[in-house]
């Protein structure tokens, strides 16, 4: 009751509030109990005070003291705001202004409160009045016990208030110096210094940073933008459609004479001829197919967006500009102060403090434009994920099937994040020419014409960039082909490794990726000379400019002659010029790869979304479900009626690929409708194929945003026969599922699903062949339960698409589906009668019918025409891989069987609402907190090589020196010009001065370049060490591994890591050798002129240090909260990819564009601050180096009568410089910090324990195991070492060539036999022997080489078909074609153009399951072993491949033993022996005859399967005998 009171759980007295360092309340009991009680007990006592008020009293008047008209106008005062608070809660749910959209309205508890607060006031007043007109009373203790209660039980709200003030975002009431300075985060740094900060120190977001509000604002823009778009397209398209009608009137022309003239040409040029028109062809085709769509709209969508931000930031960005100027003439007026010593000393002093002024106004401008520039690019990012999402949620399936889903997903990550990083630097497309053309002006006032010759330098310098640059982007183009080979072929190993560890493939593909690998490898070593070449230019390019520029001024005329002057206040320019040269063509490269990205994103938002008119809802039609002459096209036509009426069970059967999903999906509206219409009457609800599960927690999963009910849930669970397994999942309904289902069975996916339609109480049920994944008798439970006539839904309309052929009796009405059409609709009795398609249907599948069970079949999708609707873009493999219930069962207890002990509560889910730690199956990703450990670094240096690494270092540090040494060389080359004041400057003089300047400035490139060289080859060879030790550790981790990590998670250490490891620490890592460097250069020269000011380097050098650690560790947490908190934007919109047709269905898209807009908000709540944090750094370290120029200038002024004018311009030069070198260090040393997490994570994954050895030194013989004979003796297993067993001591022989079923309920540990077999786990006690050989003694792929298995899901990898049967290339192409003639494909793969060599697709996509199946079958055939182990091979198959692969079997395997798991009885009915399992003990073993006679388990399975004795066929040994006999 009080949750609905008060939407909050009432008390939670557990671990979450009491536990922690501040205690709290729920807030259901702040608003509740502790309001109560001191109303509760002045309500109580305040009878005896309003007693007062009756008695007829004279009433003291002298008692109307200040005191009391001040306690009731005080009282008065809080009656109001009691009132006031009423009045705004009745605002929010019933005033003008409110959210029409919303339907929530505030809880009772916000009507209640104010209400008794305003009666209790009034109760007071009249209290106090009372105690007034009693005689010789002062006060009443009564009132004193009320108003300390009050302020007692108000403690807890108040701090509840706090704290929540207290992650209000500070900024919004920071005064104007705290906005400016970003004083206001000083309390985040400090909160991050003492303790790593988590996702709960994050502040609210400010309203206009908020996801809806950006979205809002885009959306409204970008819906009249491109509206404009589309109108330009159709005007484009129906210009194109004249020019096409008289282009194709020409060719036509053109073709009749080229026919008639082509009889004297020879064939060969008629054919080239032919060949070039077709190559212009494609290349028009491309193009137009480029331009296919509305574009040009995005761009200006987001000007009009965030104009004022634009605006603001190139204001500033204008005034920083010119401030830059300011400084160099400020130095120029300074030398010439300390050259002329008789000027007055108070000038030198305004010199200094107006160079500090200018220094910080410029910083403070900076901040202020970089502030608003990244929020800028942040809010561009989250209007173009949000409009994405959006997109996502209406697309219509023409446009969804242009794009896989990781291509989708990539639009929000990648190409939203190239926008975000353009709009940072957007203004310097304007700003870069203005700087550049300013410098040239002030420069051509110093040096006159002489600047040309430093400018052509400069201007050379631009197309060998670009030139560089385009080579640099061919070679990222190849890098990147290499990079997606690779992570495509860890994909499908990561997805498939358990089919890699059953057959010991993993030494195959581990080359195919070290190939791939080096080639990757050889490219980047390609990018890195190209960049090193590159540095080289740019390193030399400042000294070339300035030998060139004074060069060409001394050697112009003898009467100019270099002062301190010129010299510093030219080089000041030339630096300032050196930015926007170097930035333009990186601008000009990142705006062309934005190009890419705005084209895909223009594309994927203007595609058509679904017809949102294909499914009326008109409420005067009397049928639920109508069609009327509809027409379809998914990607053929069908014509379709149909009408059912309210409250009618409707079966749809047909042969596979007769159209029934696709029937589905019209009524969902999800199917292109080219006429009629479709009409539903209320609401939906849809059972997909495949099932689609979220990562929630089970309840969640079948609530699905509907009211949580206790028991409607409950009969839902009873109803769904998932009470059974919510006892085995160790949270209950708490129990967090993962990615996929990933901890659930097919079997429960999908009752899983069903549970989620039964308890939405929707009014039309369509089930898409819900049964197919279900166990026969949890089949029938659920069509008596739920589905059939007496199950919970009788009283809704229900669609059943079956093939279970023993519902059909029991439904109202049968519609019969052949080719897209409705052949025939009528009851089962009618249609059996009318020997039409139906009956024919019921032939097909008699074989079952005659076992009296219903089939468990999987539709096939024999080609892509019957998509299912769920999963239409989903990687086959991620859908197939349902690992085995039982390992996940087994692990589930493993994580708690400790707790289990400690807390039996468990096993009771409804006690406990809260989730234990157990529950989650997948646990959260470790993140790292704290400082990086040292020896992270140094195990990248070694991955580097000690030798590179310190023979880099020496390298880098000459460099250093000859820049130091050059500029001393200039100063005193400033100071001949008082030397040779009025003597004509000698020529050799001139000659030596240049040419050491030029060798000084010359010597600084080389040796930058042989640095960069050295720590290319280093960084490449680091990338090898580390790339191939993570995946040889990858491939050999045990299989639980893989069961209880998310594939995403490794993938993740092959992509981000790796990538990072590539390309970014190198490059980081370069950079800060050389700022680190520069910036003690810099400090040594300013020390060698002006030694006083190593006096003031200590203090400013403590104050760094501690601004640099407090960043830094703040720094570093936000960046890995914002990592953390990014992925769940990306899964949840591939998990909302991969469910549209389910969360259409149910109308649930609002719901989930609000999730979106959450996960994206709690992101940015990390991003914010960090941009934030930037500028606060920026600001700190920046003001300490305009103190470090002031101080130059200053002790330059203080000693000036010492100091030559040459070293104080130097001094000063230098300082101005400075400031950019110490931001970028402590930039670079976060970045190297953030980045280097990368080889910790790497290194993390290539640690992890292996399995046992795949080769050991006691090896089998070649012919092993000969007979094929095994035994298990007192075989134990358990999953992890102090855990439960899972299998409890089996002992029995299987002598050769007997054929063994293995039967059991879900979880009896049928797979964990299997799986011990392969010792994919490893015995605790006893052992197998197979063929007198301990199987544990062997290598494990010596054990995996000489066994077979057919698997459960027929598992292809990407590659030709040739590879997939045999990777290691053992067996000859006869071999091959001759087993391909035996698993029934000769014939289709003879049909393919390429034969063996035809290329799967990825997962297997473009075969049949049943293609894929018999695929299998074929690589069993190829191995040749004598032992073989059918995973209920035929799960997954229609009958015919099922007949195909029992006969191949029987016969191509009857000198093996065969052991079949089977879900299906009938399958080995034929078996020697059959062996039934349960709670991993064996309670039968005898042949199926002597196994029914006994009426145990086996029979009773047999029983509820409709199995007798007559369908016991003969055993397969006679079969045997009788072949050999033949």
């Amino acid at each position: 009751r009080c949750q609905s009171f008060c939407f909050s759980l009432f008390l939670h007295f557990n671990a979450s509030y009491l536990e922690r360092e501040d205690p709290d309340l729920p807030v259901c009991v702040e608003q509740t109990v502790l309001v109560w009680i001191p109303l509760g007990f002045l309500w109580l006592c305040a009878p005896r005070h309003l007693m007062t008020l009756f008695q007829k009293t004279k009433v003291n008047r002298k008692h109307l003291s200040k005191l009391y008209v001040c306690k009731q106008l005080v009282v008065s005062l809080l009656f109001l705001t009691a009132i006031a608070g009423l009045g705004v809660t009745l605002g929010e749910d019933f005033g003008p202004n409110r959210d029409s959209s919303s339907t929530v309205k505030n809880a009772g508890v916000f009507y209640a409160n104010p209400v008794l607060y305003a009666v209790t006031w009034i109760l007071v007043l009249l209290c106090q009045a009372g105690v007034r007109r009693r005689k010789e009373t002062v006060d009443s203790a009564t009132l004193f016990c009320f108003w300390f209660l009050l302020v007692l039980c108000d403690i807890f709200p108040f701090q509840t208030l706090l704290r929540e003030a207290l992650r209000e975002n500070p900024e919004a009431g920071a005064p104007f110096w705290s906005r400016i300075t970003f004083h206001w985060l000083n309390s985040m740094t400090v909160k991050g210094y003492k303790k790593p900060l988590v996702q709960e120190d994050m502040w609210e977001l400010n309203r206009e940073d908020s996801t809806p509000y950006i979205h809002q604002h885009f959306q409204h823009f970008m819906k009249s933008e491109l509206s404009k778009a589309r109108i330009r397209f159709q005007h484009k398209l129906k210009k194109k459609g004249v020019e096409g009608r008289d282009k194709a009137q020409d060719e036509a022309i053109q073709n009749g004479l080229s026919n008639g003239l082509g009889k004297g040409v020879s064939h060969d040029v008629l054919i080239m001829v032919r060949k070039e028109d077709e190559k212009k062809k494609k290349k028009k085709d491309k193009k137009e197919e480029e331009e296919n769509y509305p574009n040009s709209w995005l761009i200006s969508t987001i000007y009009k967006t965030f104009k004022g931000l634009l605006i603001e930031s190139a204001f500033f960005k204008l005034i920083q500009d010119l401030l830059t100027f300011v400084s160099p003439q400020l130095l120029k007026l300074m030398i010439s102060f300390t050259e002329d010593k008789s000027d007055y000393a108070w000038r030198g002093y305004l010199y200094a403090v107006l160079l500090l002024v200018t220094a910080l106004l410029q910083t403070v401008v900076l901040q202020q434009y970089f502030q608003r520039c990244f929020v800028l690019g942040m809010k561009v990012r989250t209007a173009l994920m949000a409009a994405v999402y959006k997109k996502a949620l209406v697309v219509s399936n023409d446009t969804r099937k242009e794009a896989t889903v990781g291509e989708t997903v990539n639009l929000m990550s990648a190409d939203a994040q190239r926008f975000n990083d353009v709009t940072n630097f957007i203004h310097l497309l304007w700003s870069c020419p203005l700087q550049i053309i300013i410098s040239i002006v002030f420069l051509w006032l110093e040096l006159g014409p002489s600047v040309l010759a430093g400018l052509g330098v400069m201007i050379l310098m631009v197309p060998v960039n670009g030139f560089l640059a385009t080579k640099a982007r061919n070679i990222q183009v190849m890098n990147m082909k290499y990079k997606d080979q690779r992570l495509k072929i860890m994909n499908e190993i990561l997805n498939g490794i358990k089919i890699l560890k059953l057959y010991a493939w993993e030494p195959s593909f581990q080359t195919q990726v070290e190939d791939i690998r080096g080639e990757e490898l050889k490219v980047m070593r390609k990018f890195a000379y190209l960049s090193s070449v590159s540095t080289f230019i740019f390193s030399c390019a400042p000294a070339l400019v300035s030998l060139v520029t004074f060069g060409v001024y001394v050697g112009v005329s003898p009467d100019n002659v270099l002062t301190a002057e010129k010299a510093f206040t030219s080089i000041s320019l030339f630096n300032i010029l050196r930015f926007p040269l170097a930035m333009l063509p990186m601008l000009i490269a990142a705006m062309v790869q934005t190009a890419v990205s705005r084209k895909r994103i223009e594309k994927f938002l203007s595609g058509e979304d679904l017809q949102s008119d294909a499914v009326r809802h008109d409420p005067s039609f009397s049928s639920a479900v109508t069609i009327s002459d509809g027409s379809f096209a998914w990607e053929k036509e069908a014509d379709v009626s149909l009408d059912i009426k309210p409250g009618r069970l409707v079966a749809v059967v047909g042969a596979v690929g007769s159209g029934k999903s696709s029937l589905m999906s019209a009524l969902l509206g999800e199917m292109h409708n080219t006429k009629g219409f479709v009409n539903i009457l209320g609401s939906l609800a849809f059972v997909p194929q495949q099932a689609w599960i979220q990562n929630a927690t089970l309840k969640d999963n079948i609530l699905f945003g509907s009211p949580d009910e206790e028991t409607r849930f409950q009969k839902v669970i009873d109803s769904c026969a998932l009470t059974p397994d919510l006892e085995l999942l160790p949270g209950g309904v708490q129990t967090e599922i993962g990615e996929k289902g990933i901890n659930l069975s097919g079997g429960q996916k999908q009752r899983v699903s069903l549970a989620r339609a039964a308890y939405s109480e929707a009014d039309i049920y369509l089930l898409d062949d819900p049964l197919s994944a279900v166990d026969s008798h949890v089949g029938k439970h659920l069509f008596e339960k739920v589905i059939g006539p007496n199950g919970i839904l009788k009283d809704k309309t229900r669609i059943l698409v079956t093939h279970g052929v023993s519902f059909l009796p029991y439904v109202d009405e049968i519609v019969v589906l052949v080719d897209g059409q409705i052949s025939e609709i009528g009851s089962y009795d009618s249609l059996r009668a009318s020997r039409g398609a139906f009956s024919e249907f019921l032939d097909t599948y008699a074989k079952e019918q005659n076992h009296g069970q219903e089939t468990t079949e999987f539709e096939l999708i024999p080609d892509r025409e019957d998509i299912q609707p769920d999963h239409p873009l989903e990687d086959t493999v991620s859908v197939t891989l349902k690992r085995e219930n039982s390992i996940r069962r087994s692990q589930r207890k493993s994580r708690f069987d400790v707790r289990l002990r400690l807390n039996s509560s468990i096993k009771k889910p409804r006690d406990g609402e809260e989730i234990k730690k157990g529950q989650k199956l997948i646990e959260k990703e470790a993140m790292e907190t704290g400082q990086v450990k040292f020896s992270v670094y140094l195990q990248y240096l070694r991955a580097l090589g000690w030798g590179y690494t310190s023979v880099a270092f020496l390298v880098y540090f000459i460099q250093n020196a000859a820049f130091v040494g050059q500029n001393l060389w200039l100063s005193d080359w400033t100071n001949d010009a008082d030397d040779y004041k009025n003597i004509t400057y000698p020529n050799w003089k001139r000659d030596q001065r240049v040419g050491v300047f030029g060798a000084l400035g010359v010597a600084q490139g080389v040796f930058v370049f042989l640095g960069t060289l050295i720590l290319a080859n280093a960084s490449i060879s680091a990338s090898r060490v580390l790339h191939s030790r993570l995946l040889r550790n990858m491939l050999r981790v045990p299989m639980v591994f893989f069961d209880t990590t998310p594939i995403g998670r490794v993938v993740n250490r092959f992509a981000k890591d790796i990538f990072t490891i590539d390309e970014t620490i190198p490059q980081t890592f370069r950079s800060w050798i050389m700022c680190l460097l520069g910036v003690l250069g810099t400090l040594v020269g300013i020390c060698l002129a002006t030694p006083i000011f190593a006096i003031v380097l200590i203090p400013l050098g403590l104050i760094y240090y501690f601004v640099q650690r407090f960043y830094i560790a703040t720094s570093r947490q936000l960046r890995r909260l914002d990592s953390v908190s990014r992925s769940p934007i990306y899964s949840h919109f591939g998990e909302t990819v991969s469910g549209l047709s389910v969360i259409r269905a149910y109308g649930h898209q609002e719901r989930f564009l609000k999730h979106n807009e959450i996960t994206i908000d709690e992101n940015l709540k990390s991003v914010y601050p960090w941009i934030v944090s930037n500028r606060w750094l920026a600001i700190r370290l920046e003001t300490i180096g305009n103190m470090v120029v002031f101080f130059s200038a200053l002790f330059a002024v203080i000693s000036r009568d010492t100091l030559e004018s040459g070293l104080v311009g130097m001094s000063i030069s230098y300082a101005l410089n400075i400031t950019q070198t110490l931001n970028w260090l402590v930039r670079m040393n976060s970045e190297l910090e953030n980045n280097i997490v990368a080889v910790e994570r790497v290194s993390e994954y290539s640690e992890i324990e292996n399995e046992a050895k795949w080769i050991t030194d006691s090896r089998p013989p070649d012919t092993w195991p000969e007979e094929g004979r095994l035994q298990f003796e007192d075989y134990k297993v358990r999953y992890r070492p102090g855990l439960d067993l899972v299998l409890h001591g089996i002992t029995c022989d299987i002598n050769s060539t007997e054929k063994i079923g293995i039967v059991g309920r879900t979880g009896a540990g049928k797979s964990s036999l299997t799986n011990c077999l392969f010792r994919i786990i490893e015995a605790a006690e006893g052992r197998i022997l197979i063929d007198g050989i301990d199987i544990a003694e062997i290598g494990l792929h010596d054990l995996r080489n000489h066994l077979t298995i057919i698997p459960q899901d027929p598992v292809l990898f990407s590659g030709t078909l040739r590879m997939n049967l045999d990777p290691f290339e053992r067996v000859s192409d006869e071999e091959i074609w001759k087993v391909l003639e035996l698993s029934h494909l000769k014939d289709y793969v003879a049909g393919l153009q390429e034969g063996l060599q035809h290329e799967v697709a990825e997962g297997g996509e473009n075969l049949s399951v049943g293609q894929r199946q018999l695929l299998c079958l074929a690589r069993a055939l190829l191995r040749k072993s004598r032992i073989l182990i059918l995973d209920e091979a035929t799960a997954a198959v229609d009958l015919e491949t099922d007949d195909l692969i029992q006969k191949t079997i029987r016969k191509e395997f009857s000198h093996c033993t065969v052991l079949t798991i089977a879900h299906r009885l009938h399958s080995i009915m034929d078996s020697s022996r059959v062996m039934v399992l349960d709670a991993g003990k064996i309670v039968e073993f005898d042949s199926p005859r002597n196994l029914l006679e006994k009426q145990g388990h086996f029979y009773a399975m047999a029983k509820d399967a409709g199995i007798t004795e007559q369908h016991i066929p003969i055993p397969a040994e006679t079969i045997v005998e009788q072949s050999s006999a033949l």
